[in-house]
């Protein structure tokens, strides 16, 4: 079954590693200031021990979509609320070597940007997140010792090589921190990758995987044996005929029937 791979993905990173703040540029005027990807940070998506895998980022991954992009920065992956962008000079996003940092204009005009800056302070805000596509990555299996096993445990590495950077947000709740968001950025990965034996053992240990990847399967199912056999005849039917039912109907209603004029 052919899989769709043109799908955004999302990772987040809590804002104690994205290093957020909000400080006031030469005008006196405030900025939003922060790293939305960091790079080589290897992150588990869903459980890498059975259906996910581990992810990391290479150097240079953001590269040519920065100089040839046109990003947004949201809040919550929501369109309606358009902090910056690059087209407009109001959102800079720079590539260094830890990562790719932004650098947001915030205008007081706008009373979510307003909103943006007081549940930052207040701690409401809890991490940053990008959206993108994959343009290149590579998949590898590596062994990994793990406490409790007596063996190492074999796990699947994906490493991304470029991206597409659609959009940078200040989020609520980053993007694969429960079970549900996990099988999503799973689910999406591994349509990407279009490895037929890595979704199947994937499949095996998280059935609802299926579900995600293959919205639109039919399962076979061997038709039901028919309650009469083949050979017997059938039996008599309990069904009105139509000249019963008409004489059923008048005899409610007092009227004479076919059965009192014999």
């Amino acid at each position: 079954m052919t899989l769709t791979t043109t799908e955004e993905e999302r990772r987040s990173l809590p804002l104690s590693v994205a290093g957020v703040n909000i400080r006031a540029d030469g005008d006196g005027a405030e900025r939003f200031h922060g790293t939305a990807v960091v790079y080589n940070s290897r992150t588990a998506i869903g459980n890498p021990l059975r259906w996910g895998f581990y992810e990391e980022i290479a150097p240079g991954a953001c590269k040519k979509t920065l100089g040839e992009g046109d990003a947004r920065k949201l809040i919550d992956h929501d369109s309606y609320y358009v902090v910056s962008r690059v087209s407009a000079g109001t959102l800079l996003l720079a590539e260094e070597q830890r990562g790719v940092t932004v650098d947001s204009a915030l205008d007081t005009n706008l009373s979510y940007v307003n909103d943006l800056k007081a549940n930052i302070r207040n701690g409401n805000i809890t991490g940053m997140s990008f959206g993108f596509y994959v343009v290149k990555d590579t998949w590898t299996t590596e062994e990994i010792e793990v406490a409790g096993y007596d063996d190492p445990i074999e796990v699947d590495v994906r490493r991304i090589t470029e991206v597409r950077l659609i959009e940078v947000s200040s989020v609520t709740f980053p993007a694969y921190t429960d079970t549900e968001a996990g099988l999503r950025a799973v689910a999406t990965a591994l349509r990407h990758r279009g490895d037929d034996a890595a979704i199947e053992r994937s499949c095996r240990n998280k059935p609802e995987l299926r579900n995600l990847l293959y919205p639109n399967e039919v399962v076979n199912r061997e038709p039901g044996r028919p309650t009469r056999q083949d050979d017997a005849e059938p039996g008599k039917t309990t069904r009105l005929s139509p000249n019963d039912l008409i004489n059923a109907y008048g005899a409610r209603l007092g009227l004479p029937t076919g059965k009192d004029n014999h």
